[in-house]
């Protein structure tokens, strides 16, 4: 009666290293998502749903000054328990864009600078 017991057990905690590495795929996709789409790169939302684990969602939202990608994903257990045991994991991750300039005034530098650049 105990075998049974340490096969469920054994699963559970397999299944539990599973989703955290799906979880850490899930943080790397929306890093590397939010990184590309701060750098105006057009195929931010491709390279995020590369690195994300299969199934994925990925959202990129531009704002004004930074980018916001949101990465989400089914993770179901092993066997017959995958429908009753899924969970949805997700990871949010924001940049600030690289593409535009903020505080720059027309030739004299950035504002705020203190002057002209050392020679």
């Amino acid at each position: 009666m105990a075998l049974p017991a340490l096969v469920l057990l054994a699963a559970m905690l397999i299944w539990g290293v599973l989703a955290a590495a799906a979880q850490i795929r899930c943080v790397d996709a929306a890093r590397v998502g939010a990184r590309a789409a701060a750098r105006g790169e057009a195929d931010a939302a491709e390279l995020a749903r590369a690195a994300a684990p299969p199934g994925a969602q990925v959202r990129v939202a531009m704002a004004a000054e930074v980018v916001r990608v949101e990465v989400d994903a089914p993770c179901g257990a092993p066997g017959r328990l995958g429908g009753l045991l899924a969970v949805r994991l997700g990871a949010t991750a924001v940049a600030a864009r690289e593409d535009t300039l903020v505080g720059v005034t027309g030739g004299a530098g950035i504002a705020g600078g203190g002057g002209s650049w050392p020679t």
